[in-house]
């Protein structure tokens, strides 16, 4: 698609796209209270869109930029696993815990007031 957006959202940048669905670690706006299917969200650390050719870029953010969608449902990431060694010292750590992450789909990307795509 010619159309998409940059946001900032759990401590991370991601390219999204409408229609789309997409996996966050966390909302810092949303409590876990909120985090159920269907919920819409509105993103406003909108840090660039484009448009076909034309682009726009924020410092740091876009004014009156919001992107638009709904959470799909909460779940949880692969599982990450750490080991720890000290040889000579005979010390063996085996730790692992799974991320908590929300998967929502992007609905529409507006500016201004106007809706670039639905």
């Amino acid at each position: 698609m010619s159309t998409y957006a940059i946001i900032e959202t759990g401590g991370q940048q991601l390219r999204v796209e409408p229609g789309r669905f997409y996996n966050i670690r966390h909302f810092a706006s949303l409590t876990s209270n909120h985090l159920e299917q269907n919920t819409k969200i509105l993103i406003y650390r909108v840090l660039m869109i484009r448009r076909k050719s034309k682009i726009d870029m924020g410092h740091p953010w876009l004014k009156d930029a919001v992107v638009k969608g709904r959470i799909l449902h909460p779940c949880l990431e692969k599982k990450i696993t750490i080991y720890k060694m000290i040889s000579k010292k005979k010390m063996q750590r085996k730790l692992g815990h799974r991320q908590k992450s929300i998967r929502f789909v992007v609905d529409s990307i507006s500016i201004n007031g106007e809706e670039i795509y639905k």
